[in-house]
């Protein structure tokens, strides 16, 4: 009996985007509680390039030290059910949906099966494939950010580095929703972009450096992770806090310091490593939010499937602004 066949993008090993081959393999099927989503839109991210890369080294102990456990990328998808497995009851055939693979990555295929108690929920009537494919990177990475991990204020100040990407876009107008001030960190051209999310304070990268700056914060979220701890503590208040999702030697060595000494603190958290629960939570929060119109989804470019390479290459070469979308037919 022939197996199904399904397209996907496999990747090799570790490296730049040529380890990524246009595959037909075999099509998952739905295990007992999960779902068939037939995907529609999926996302590339920063933090996909530099799982391809597997750099920091030290991450290779969790995706796999030679080359990916999970050769398929992507984890952010967007998609109609197809399949029940055995013993599902929240979803039904036909259910739009969205949500984030985490770990098992493989969203970057024509279909992706996973649990319904997974990050997975019910896409809204009035939301489209494109905008929802994005939402459980920069949306939910800086919800977690900033409203459950920094439980940020009104009129707070806030810096955002890397303002114009796809968590810097969410990062603004979550900032903004919850009453800071924000002040953004990108690049000139970026400016009107920012400043219509809703930035107050404008710093050109290229020009200047934030940490030199005689404005003090209450929080730095470095989207990015091209700054430090040591070097942005000197603009924080007191008791500020520098936020990084992106994990380094440096940001791990500080956050072990400052947990023990000091009232300034680094913070790092992988926002994939809580409860499907508690992300669930968050990205409903999001939804009233979006609903309440007071939060958009940039789209920057969109990609065929079969040229995630090429989406790859352009996020490499830093030319990404907001979100990149990657289009499944």
């Amino acid at each position: 009996m022939t197996k199904e066949k399904m397209k996907a993008i496999v990747a090799s090993g570790y490296g730049d985007s040529f380890v990524f081959s246009y595959q037909e393999i075999e099509k998952v099927t739905p295990k007992e509680n999960e779902i068939l989503v037939r995907v529609n839109t999926s996302a590339a991210t920063r933090a996909d390039t530099m799982i391809r890369t597997g750099k920091p080294y030290f991450g290779r102990l969790f995706l796999g030290l030679l080359k990916p456990k999970k050769p398929i990328p992507g984890t952010g998808f967007a998609g109609t059910v197809e399949a029940l497995g055995e013993g599902t009851s929240q979803f039904k055939v036909g259910d739009r949906v969205f949500g984030e693979t985490a770990f098992s990555f493989s969203a970057n295929a024509e279909y992706i099966s996973i649990s319904e108690n997974g990050i997975v929920l019910k896409m809204p009537d009035h939301m489209d494939f494109t905008e929802m494919a994005s939402w459980a990177d920069g949306h939910l990475t800086s919800w977690n950010f900033l409203k459950r991990i920094a439980k940020l204020q009104p009129n707070q100040k806030v810096l955002i580095n890397g303002a114009a990407g796809s968590l810097g876009t969410a990062a603004i107008q979550i900032a903004k929703h919850l009453g800071a001030e924000v002040t953004a960190v990108c690049s000139a051209k970026n400016f009107p972009m920012v400043t219509l999310l809703g930035a107050k304070h404008l710093i050109d990268y290229q020009k200047a450096d934030f940490t030199n700056s005689s404005e003090r914060f209450d929080f730095i979220f470095d989207t990015v992770g091209k700054s430090s701890f040591n070097k942005a503590k000197q603009v924080l208040n007191k008791n500020g806090k520098y936020l990084s999702p992106v994990l380094s030697i440096s940001t791990l060595l500080a956050m072990i310091k400052t947990s023990i000494c000091g009232k300034k603190k680094a913070i790092f958290e992988a926002t994939g490593s809580n409860s499907a629960e508690t992300l669930k939570t968050l990205l409903q929060e999001l939804l009233d939010i979006n609903e309440a119109k007071k939060l958009e989804t940039i789209i920057d470019r969109q990609f065929p499937l079969e040229k995630l390479a090429e989406a790859h290459d352009y996020i490499d070469h830093g030319q990404k602004k907001a979100n990149v979308i990657i289009k499944h037919g």
